[in-house]
């Protein structure tokens, strides 16, 4: 009789659709891995504010919090759109529940991370838009535009050419392109304990799923 593996659950925030739908998919993804020591629930609604979440949550132990958010752009309103989700990340900290709030950010946009499944994504653009003739070449698509690949059909589409060992390879382009912005000697900002690259591409969503395939022992 095979023994039945254990759960476990991880707990996140995410700004938008596209990042959910990629979080379910990847829990699908490892709950149907023989290979997985156990399996996952992931908790991810889409709550653009982490204290608002964290208000929300009922929990009874320590948990950790991976919150997915974008720098969009070095514009002042971008900026200070940034800090204020790390202000609420740290402000959910002191709520008295036990949560810790840990930082998946992509500069520009959770897309970066979603085209290094398929490829190296190492060009510093300027402006997110721009990243749809990469979705494109990594996926053989023609979307005309962002809009058109968020589109949750396509979006999920492009979720069904890949699986996990596409997953692994994106931490590992993921990994360079942060190793590469230290021997460039870029600044690692820190903001309120959280730390951030300016310069684009630079990520932290990989941080959040190795953790998770590390526990499967899928890595």
């Amino acid at each position: 009789m095979q023994k039945r593996k254990p759960t476990n659950k991880y707990y996140f925030s995410v700004e938008g659709e596209t990042e959910q739908w990629y979080l379910k998919w990847l829990q699908d993804m490892i709950n149907s891995t023989e290979e997985s020591v156990c399996k996952v629930s992931i908790d991810c609604p889409v709550k653009k504010n982490p204290l608002k979440h964290a208000k929300s949550l009922t929990v009874t132990r320590k948990i950790e919090i991976y919150h997915f958010f974008d720098y969009e752009s070095d514009e002042p309103i971008h900026v200070q759109g940034f800090q204020d989700v790390m202000d609420n990340m740290k402000k959910a900290e002191k709520l008295g529940k036990q949560i810790k709030y840990k930082s998946g950010y992509s500069n520009f946009t959770f897309d970066l991370w979603i085209i290094l499944h398929m490829m190296n994504c190492n060009a510093s653009y300027a402006h997110r838009k721009q990243y749809v003739t990469q979705i494109n070449r990594a996926f053989g698509e023609r979307f005309e535009n962002m809009d058109e690949y968020k589109h949750e059909d396509n979006f999920k589409r492009c979720l069904s050419k890949m699986d996990l060992s596409n997953v692994i390879a994106a931490i590992g382009r993921a990994k360079k392109i942060m190793q590469r912005n230290k021997e460039n000697g870029y600044i690692l900002h820190q903001y309120k304990g959280y730390q951030y690259y300016k310069e684009n591409p630079s990520l932290t969503a990989w941080e959040a799923i190795e953790k998770i395939l590390n526990e499967c022992k899928l890595l």
